[in-house]
């Protein structure tokens, strides 16, 4: 009985341990759950629709990077020179120069009439990213975000070619270099906005779990550490491979028109 007695009091402690950990696990799935979801803030009476027009979490937040960022390109666009005159003139200049070199080199010849799209999508993804270290949470955890940006991507690029060589030339291309390729070239059109749409929500998200699950493991303070990683440089890390293909898929319609 005494051995009995024994066992019980060895193990008491493990199992409440057990139940500890089981619900912390609980606790971070959650948590998950809740950043995943998309959280209806309220809602905008119309009539004729039911309960309204919904506004989301992720549409307000957007809002809020509009307004920040509108607000943060009039202080910077005030009294601009022809010869800059102010380090804030310098700064700006140098930021613009590296997007029209990054949209040459990917798009070509025609770049400046696509880079106002390419550096708006870039600040707005890294921006987005980034958010949830203000306390919000980034609009790119919602699946329809990142859809809309890659529809919106795919449609700038499509367009681009049938700009540049006309239907006729883009329905030449599908054709190329067989006809046979036909349904290959029209899946690698559906694929494409699919990829960055996947890609970005993906990587969003899995840093997100990544970050919690070292939360959870390790003690408080060392998580900081990787918060630098996870939430300022993959969060721009990934608004730069999304322009980046973006850019390069648009590069290369121009060029397929040009054959």
């Amino acid at each position: 009985m005494f051995n009995t007695m024994l066992n019980v009091a060895d193990i008491a402690p493990v199992a409440a341990a057990a139940t500890q950990q089981a619900s912390a696990s609980a606790d971070l799935s959650v948590e998950i759950k809740e950043q995943i979801e998309c959280v209806v803030l309220f809602r905008i009476p119309v009539p004729f629709i039911a309960g309204g027009i919904p506004v989301y979490e992720s549409t307000v937040v957007t809002w809020i990077i509009m307004a920040v960022f509108i607000f943060i390109a009039i202080l910077l666009t005030r009294n601009l020179k022809i010869v800059p005159t102010t380090k804030r003139q310098a700064a700006l200049e140098v930021c613009v120069s590296w997007l029209r070199n990054f949209c040459r080199d990917n798009i070509g010849a025609e770049s400046d009439r696509y880079m106002p799209y390419i550096g708006t999508v870039l600040i707005y993804i890294g921006a987005a990213n980034i958010a949830g270290m203000f306390g919000m949470k980034p609009p790119t955890k919602d699946l329809s975000v990142t859809i809309a940006l890659a529809l919106m991507s795919i449609c700038l690029i499509e367009g681009a070619t049938i700009r540049k060589h006309g239907f006729f030339g883009f329905f030449k291309h599908l054709g190329s270099p067989t006809p046979i390729m036909a349904p290959m070239n029209v899946l690698e059109i559906g694929i494409r906005p699919l990829s960055l749409c996947l890609r970005l929500f993906g990587n969003v998200v899995a840093a997100f779990i990544i970050m919690e699950l070292i939360k959870f493991v390790i003690p408080a303070g060392i998580p900081a550490v990787f918060s630098l990683y996870f939430d300022i440089f993959d969060g721009f890390l990934q608004a730069y491979i999304f322009v980046f293909l973006t850019s390069l898929f648009i590069g290369e319609g121009l060029e397929k028109a040009e054959e």
